[in-house]
């Protein structure tokens, strides 16, 4: 949370200096966005060990929200943007392994949506006036979540299977969660008018979203993000 408000800080700091360098023929703009996320989850020094394979696939969400374009030089501006966002990912679990003669498995396919109040403070460079490319930081706050999937479990002895399907629904566990996030984006974006422009980035993640993980386990969060921004003017 320290962070995070540090991020904040930051971004006002930002604001303050760039309105002063502004000049009147690149006037600071308002304006929204939202669009489309792919995102998924990266595992380093994955722990499955013999007996289970995990995977992590895209999942669809989307984002929305608000931002501020501040000239500061003829090609240069800073955008911040205030933006909620849905990550997370699809994950197959797939677990067996064999005792006194019976093999026992479990098979899970769920859909993790972590929601975020991401603020992304970017440095964009105009390659055209229409045309511009992007990077920079963005600071998360975790402000909830869902798991969502199907749990199969069966055991096997001989040729005698006995199987359980059943479905669940779980609120996240916020206790084992790290609430701040903190990632790097990169992007770019075209408008094809003074207004309406399409826009594109993805976002790597830095830090671990899990809370107390053992060593060198860390789970990030990664996404693709595309969408459309209207400036007003």
């Amino acid at each position: 949370m320290k962070k995070l408000f540090a991020g904040l800080a930051v971004a006002g700091s930002l604001f303050m200096n760039a309105q002063e360098k502004a000049q009147s023929s690149s006037p600071i703009t308002f304006g929204v966005k939202a669009g489309f996320n792919a995102s998924t989850l990266s595992r380093t020094n994955d722990h499955d060990g013999d007996f289970q394979d995990d995977e992590d696939k895209m999942k669809a969400g989307f984002h929305a929200g608000v931002f501020v374009n501040i000239p500061v030089a003829q090609k240069f501006s800073i955008q911040p943007e205030l933006l909620f966002t849905q990550l997370g990912a699809k994950t197959e679990e797939r677990f067996s392994y064999t005792y006194n003669n019976t093999t026992y498995r479990k098979n899970a396919d769920y859909k993790t949506n972590l929601n975020y109040l991401v603020l992304p403070v970017v440095v964009q460079y105009n390659i055209l006036p229409q045309l511009y490319v992007e990077a920079g930081p963005e600071f998360g706050l975790l402000l909830g979540g869902k798991s969502k999937g199907d749990e199969t479990q069966s055991s096997k002895t001989g040729s005698v299977v006995v199987t359980t399907t059943e479905s669940f629904s779980e609120k996240l566990p916020m206790d084992f969660y790290n609430r701040f996030n903190f990632g790097i984006g990169m992007g770019a974006g075209y408008y094809f008018t003074q207004n309406f422009a399409v826009t594109a980035r993805f976002t790597a993640g830095i830090t671990n979203i899990l809370k107390n993980a053992d060593d060198g386990y860390k789970v990030r969060n990664n996404a693709l993000q595309i969408g459309v921004a209207y400036k007003f003017k």
